[in-house]
């Protein structure tokens, strides 16, 4: 029997309500699985996919350099933009209106208990959606996320990456830049990787570029067919 997974779209919110309610599905997951193990009990996990728009928000991995951002929380405040330091892998990114924002919290026993490979099927994921509207991207070795023209002058990132995994349950996720305002990313050193730029779907498209509803349509369809699950 394929994993069930459920879908929501929490539509336009703040970092903050969204880091919240991840987290409460996230813990509800773990306690489960810390029952079950505890009570030698069968009792299923669930896999959620939460679809969201923020508003500006800079994020700051566990692990990431707060010199990555180059002006003040004041000056962010001024551009209507918010910071949090979150618990996530990865450096500095940006979330905004226009970016197709996806937090898979699964519970990778249902699917596969390596968290590398996992990775690589999201980004997986987020290159055969941009196929379907005809962008060749890639990954760039030894920095996760999607990429476009690597190893070239042009190199650009079109896609960001940072989880959390702890018993094999994930939280975080991705941003892909659809309609994107990229002015958003020359305040700060985006992922903390000096010298590369940033792109989105509309600036590779222009006129052509689709809606963030399509978007979304086709990363949902070439998700569950990577991850061979159903969707509920």
């Amino acid at each position: 029997m394929k994993p069930i997974l459920q879908v929501e779209y929490l539509g336009r919110v703040n970092y903050k309500e969204a880091w919240e309610y991840q987290e409460k599905l996230f813990q509800q997951t773990v306690d489960l699985k810390v029952r079950n193990r505890r009570e030698q009990l069968r009792l299923s996990t669930s896999n959620y996919l939460l679809f969201v728009e923020h508003n500006p928000v800079y994020t700051l991995g566990k692990s990431g350099d707060f010199s990555n951002l180059l002006v003040s929380e004041d000056e962010l405040k001024r551009k209507g933009a918010e910071f949090f330091k979150t618990n996530r892998g990865g450096d500095i990114t940006f979330h905004g209106p226009g970016q197709l924002v996806a937090y898979p919290i699964l519970d990778l026993d249902h699917f596969f208990t390596d968290v590398h490979k996992y990775l690589r099927f999201l980004e997986e994921a987020v290159i055969q959606t941009l196929a379907h509207w005809n962008i060749e991207a890639t990954r760039s070795s030894g920095e996760t996320g999607v990429w476009l023209d690597v190893d070239t002058p042009f190199a650009r990132k079109i896609c960001a990456m940072g989880i959390r995994a702890s018993r094999w349950i994930t939280m975080h996720g991705l941003a892909l830049n659809v309609d994107t305002d990229l002015s958003f990313f020359e305040l700060m050193i985006p992922c903390g990787i000096p010298g590369k730029g940033v792109t989105s779907m509309k600036r590779e498209l222009g006129d052509n570029c689709p809606s963030l509803e399509e978007v979304q349509r086709e990363f949902l369809k070439q998700f569950a067919r990577l991850f061979n699950c159903e969707l509920a």
